[in-house]
Order: structure tokens, then C-alpha cells, then sequence
């Protein structure tokens, strides 16, 4: 049955318009998006294999156009709209952190992170380089390793700080496994970064650890810093 033949107060997008986005699942939203179905398939069906295939829609963002584009009814036109879409999500949070204290809203920078490493099939290490009143000044990937690991150099964080002239900075990295808990080696390695950083005068604010769609782990948090 095609949406358009669906009670009015149940359709996705009425629903949203009447109730907010908050109130639908993720496969209504994506739904949305898609806005059409396939033969034999609602948007909303559409949508939800989308999700199963992938495994959730963080590793879906994340999927390279020949994966998303071999789902039935997908293709170049809609990989390129997803990636807009996810593109500006990251822009507006970007424009919040660098306009105004980053620490001021805290969820911001956990979905920015979210937004930039859930669901990659590798390890990353993540860096939000912050000024004086912590607003934003850059965000990159410093090092990239395995499924498993990344190596990780402070002789190089430390550069890269004095490169931004950064005052204060928030480390990230991912679990592709999905596990967020940091091992022994992730706070050893927070406390000999912050012990590099503090000589040239930087403050580690904060280490996350991003793992599925589960909230980003906070080292300052769990008193890890």
C-alpha cells in the first residue's frame, strides 16, 4: 500500500509537521528524505531496508556510493542529496561552535562527532581545535589506522596545535567495533597528550569516544581526565 493511501494522521511527513521530527523513528524520517517508494515497496519500507541493510543509519551516512547505490532504488542522484544533507548538518553545527563557546551546548559537539566518525569502517583519531573563549577554530582527522587501532604520535598533535594556535583542544577517535568502554592504552594515551599539550600551554578539554549510535563516551566524564 502506497503512503498516499495511509490514514492522514499516520503518513510520516504529516505526522512530523503535526507532531515534530522528534516523534518519528528513523525510518520515517529517512522516508522522507527518499519521498518515493520502489514498486511493491512504500518509502517507508524502502527506508527501513535501507537501515537493516546497513546496520543502523550512522553506518549508512557512511556507506561509499557503489554500496548505497546497489539498494534497489537508489542510485548517484539520491547518494548526492544524502551527502548534502549530512554536509550542512555538519556546517550548522561547525557555525554554533565557532560563533560561541563549544562547551556552551554541550550535545553540539557530540553530534558534530558523531556526525564525523560513526560509522567509519576504520579507527581515526579526531581533533576539535578550539581558541581562547573555545570556540572553534578547526576540526580534522589527524591519524588514520585499522579496524582496530590507530597510532597515534603527540610529537605531531603538538605541532598541529601550534600550527592553529590553538588554546585548548577536544580528541576524539571511533570504535568501528561498536563498543564505546576506552581501554587501558586510550588513557594513557589522553594522559600523555594532555602532559605534551599542558608544555605549550594547551588544555585537553575533553577525549570522546565515538562507537554506533550510542552517545559519544566522555573521558571528563568518567573523571578519565
Amino acid at each position: 500500500m502506497a503512503i498516499t493511501d495511509w490514514p492522514e494522521d499516520e503518513r510520516p511527513r504529516e505526522r512530523l509537521l503535526m507532531q515534530g521530527a522528534a516523534a518519528l523513528s528513523d525510518a520515517e524520517l529517512l522516508a522522507i528524505f527518499l519521498r518515493v517508494g520502489v514498486k511493491g515497496k512504500s518509502a517507508v519500507d524502502l527506508a527501513r531496508e535501507l537501515i537493516g541493510r546497513f546496520g543502523g543509519l550512522n553506518r549508512m551516512f557512511a556507506a561509499s556510493q557503489a554500496d548505497f547505490s546497489a539498494v534497489h532504488g537508489m542510485g548517484p542522484a539520491k547518494y548526492a542529496q544524502l551527502q548534502a544533507v549530512l554536509e550542512m548538518s555538519r556546517r550548522a553545527l561547525a557555525e554554533e561552535m565557532t560563533q560561541g563557546d563549544a562547551f556552551a551546548s554541550p550535545g553540539a559537539v557530540r553530534d558534530y562527532l558523531r556526525l564525523h566518525l560513526a560509522g567509519l569502517p576504520n579507527e581515526v583519531f579526531f581533533a576539535l581545535w578550539l581558541n581562547a573563549q573555545n570556540r572553534m577554530i578547526a576540526a580534522e582527522i589527524l591519524f588514520s589506522g585499522t579496524l582496530t587501532q590507530t597510532s597515534v604520535y603527540p610529537r605531531e598533535v603538538v605541532k598541529k596545535a601550534l600550527m592553529h594556535n590553538a588554546s585548548a583542544v577536544v580528541l576524539a577517535h571511533n570504535h568501528p567495533s561498536g563498543v564505546s568502554e576506552p581501554s587501558r592504552a586510550d588513557e594513557l594515551l589522553t594522559q600523555e597528550l594532555k602532559q605534551a599539550l599542558a608544555l605549550i600551554d594547551v588544555r585537553v578539554l575533553d577525549h570522546f569516544i565515538v562507537a554506533g549510535q550510542a552517545q559519544p563516551l566522555s573521558f571528563a566524564e568518567r573523571g578519565l581526565l
